[in-house]
C-alpha cells in the first residue's frame, strides 16, 4: 500500500475492509472521520475509539469550539499515511481503532448534556476500549473522568493548560470550562495529589493539592524536567491525559476562546507527549480548538497531532508497559 493506492481508496471511513492499516485517501477528498478510521458504532473487538463531543455553552469568552471535532477531523487527514514520527510503535497498524462519531444531546437542554456524556463514554469503556475525545470546550472534560472514575477509582490527571481551570464553585450543576477540575477534585473524581497540570500562566487562589509547573518553568528548566516531574507524580496510576490547545502559545494556536500568551511552542508539547511514554495511560482528549479564530488552519493541525500522540501514549501503555 502506498500513496498510489489514493487512486482506489475513497471514503475509507465507510469502505476501509478491517480496522486497522495505514490510509492513503486523498488529503483533501473524501469524508473525513479522524484518521480515516471507521465511522462504525460497534464496539466488538475495539482498542480504542476516537468520539467527539461539539459542545462549547460552558465558554467564558470566545465560543466556536461545538466545531472542534469536525476540525480535527478535517486536519487529521494529513496524517495516516505514515507512522507516527519518533515513535517506534505503529498504532494504526497494530491496534482496532474506530472513529465512534459524537456524542447526541439536546442543545437547548443544557442539564441534560453531562450526563449523557459519561453514559457515552462509560458505554464504551464498558465494551473494554479506551477514548480519545475530541472537544468541545474543557467542562467535557468533567463528566468524561466520571465515567473513568466508577471504572478506575479516582483518577491521577496530565492536565495542558494555559489556565488552572479551579476556579471555586461549589454549585455542581452549573456548567463552566474553568471550573471543572475544581469541581473534579472536590467529588473526588481526581486525586489531586497524583495530579499534575503544565503549562499554566494565569492566577489560582488555590490549587487544591495539585502541583503545577507553569509554562516559564517549561522554558527554562526544560521539557525534560517537567515530564520527569510528572512522572513522578502520577506514577504507575490510571491516568488521563487532557489537553487544553491553550497551552500553546497563540502565535502556533490562535484558534481558541481564551489564548494567553508566553505559552508552549509546538516542538515542546510534541516533546513532552511523546516523552510520557510508559506512564499508565487510560485515556485523554484535546480540547478548546475554535475554528473560526483559526485563520491558517494551525490549531486544527495542532490538536489533531495532539490527538495523534494521545492515540500513541495509549497504544504505548497497552503494549510496551
Amino acid at each position: 500500500m502506498a500513496l498510489e493506492d489514493a487512486k482506489t481508496q475513497v471514503d475509507t471511513a465507510f469502505t476501509r475492509k478491517g480496522l486497522r492499516g495505514l490510509a492513503f485517501e486523498n488529503a483533501f477528498s473524501g469524508a473525513t472521520s479522524f484518521l480515516r478510521r471507521t465511522y462504525t458504532k460497534d464496539l466488538a473487538g475495539v482498542d480504542l475509539a476516537i468520539t467527539g463531543v461539539p459542545f462549547d455553552q460552558g465558554v467564558t469568552h470566545r465560543t466556536g469550539t461545538r466545531f472542534g471535532p469536525r476540525a480535527l477531523r478535517e486536519a487529521s487527514s494529513l496524517q495516516p499515511f505514515d507512522p507516527p514520527y519518533g515513535w517506534p510503535t505503529n498504532p494504526l497498524e497494530e491496534m482496532n481503532i474506530i472513529d465512534y462519531g459524537d456524542v447526541a444531546f439536546d442543545y437547548a437542554h443544557t442539564p441534560s448534556f453531562p450526563g449523557l456524556v459519561t453514559d457515552h463514554i462509560a458505554r464504551i469503556l464498558g465494551a473494554g476500549a479506551g477514548t480519545v475525545t475530541l472537544g468541545g470546550d474543557h467542562f467535557i472534560t468533567l463528566p468524561i473522568l466520571r465515567a473513568y472514575a466508577e471504572r478506575f477509582g479516582p483518577m491521577s490527571v496530565i492536565h495542558f493548560d494555559a489556565h488552572s481551570d479551579l476556579w471555586a464553585d461549589d454549585d455542581m450543576d452549573r456548567i463552566d470550562h474553568g471550573t471543572f477540575f475544581y469541581k473534579a477534585v472536590k467529588t473526588g473524581v481526581i486525586d489531586p495529589k497524583t495530579s499534575v497540570q503544565i503549562g499554566i500562566r494565569t492566577d489560582c487562589d488555590d490549587y487544591l493539592g495539585v502541583e503545577y509547573i507553569d509554562a516559564r518553568t517549561v522554558h527554562e528548566k526544560g521539557v525534560a524536567h517537567a515530564v520527569a516531574r510528572a512522572k513522578a507524580i502520577v506514577g504507575d496510576r490510571p491516568t488521563y491525559v487532557t489537553f487544553d490547545i491553550d497551552c500553546l502559545d497563540p502565535s502556533a494556536a490562535p484558534g481558541t476562546g481564551t489564548p494567553v500568551w508566553g505559552g508552549l511552542h509546538s516542538w515542546q508539547a510534541a516533546a513532552a507527549l511523546r516523552d510520557l511514554a510508559g506512564n499508565n495511560m487510560v485515556g485523554g482528549d484535546v480540547v478548546e480548538v475554535s475554528p473560526q479564530f483559526d485563520t491558517t488552519g494551525a490549531t486544527a493541525i495542532a490538536g489533531a497531532h495532539v490527538a495523534y500522540e494521545l492515540i500513541c501514549l495509549y497504544h504505548w501503555a497497552k503494549t510496551r508497559r
